[in-house]
């Protein structure tokens, strides 16, 4: 078939697949007068490369691929693909943990924003404006860990109450118990240890900086081991039933 045939069958512009066949990836055949000439193997092998790219896999790695895919078993596709596609997954776990960072300096600094007075002079150092509490940056790669908690100080001197009421305090802790759903649960010193998919890590996060604007008393802490999130909540003594209240399964 023609280039504009196979462009109207699979949907790929012609212009792409000019590219392709530049880059390695699609090989054509040539009439007496030069017009692209492509058999019915083509169509199956731009699904294979439009998969591929789907999975994130850089052109010079689907060619790669294609060499296997072309004259190899499926196992042997199989096993080229697996640890490409597991690479893949990790960098991913890596950006959601940046993500889930930045999301938490952004709630922290509206939050101090938010109570700053209304002065009626000029901004200075006085007020505070660029000197939010921050989380720590992540660092990566490897494992990440994530601290979304105050300083030690103000959790110390926090008082062990919820500001949140009635419905509010209800939606908080199914909120909690939705995102925990499933998660592995072990005591540690002063609280809880619960392990869960990474892949919810952004909405601990939010979270965990949200329980911070009513309950200043709990100490958060996150860390990003591969495809787990592993989860640190810590409060006072006397915090011991609101933090199983929100964070044990049989709460």
């Amino acid at each position: 078939m023609r280039i504009s045939q196979l462009a109207e069958r699979t949907g790929v512009p012609a212009t792409t697949l000019r590219f392709y066949e530049g880059a390695g990836l699609l090989p054509a055949g040539r009439t007496a007068s030069g017009y692209r000439l492509y058999g019915e193997d083509a169509v199956e092998r731009l699904a294979f490369i439009g998969a591929a790219k789907h999975l994130g896999l850089a052109l010079e790695e689907i060619a790669e691929l294609l060499s296997v895919w072309a004259s190899g078993a499926c196992r042997e596709v199989k096993a080229d693909l697996r640890p490409r596609i597991a690479a893949r997954l990790a960098a991913a776990g890596e950006r959601t943990a940046e993500l889930a960072a930045f999301s938490a300096t952004l709630r922290t600094a509206l939050a101090h924003l938010d109570a700053l007075p209304d002065r009626p002079g000029r901004c200075d150092p006085g007020c505070g404006f660029l000197a939010p509490a921050r989380p720590v940056p992540v660092s990566v790669p490897g494992p990440v860990s994530v601290p979304v908690a105050p300083t030690p100080g103000r959790r110390r001197s926090a008082p062990v109450a919820c500001s949140l009421t009635g419905a509010r305090t209800a939606e908080r802790r199914a909120a909690w118990h939705e995102v925990l759903d499933g998660a592995r649960r072990q005591g540690i010193p002063g609280g809880l240890r619960l392990t869960l998919p990474s892949a919810r890590a952004a909405a601990v996060a939010g979270l965990a900086v949200a329980e911070q604007g009513c309950c200043p008393f709990f100490d958060f802490r996150l860390h990003l081991d591969g495809p787990d999130l592993h989860l640190e909540v810590r409060a006072p003594a006397e915090g011991a039933g609101l933090l199983t209240a929100l964070f044990d399964r049989a709460a």
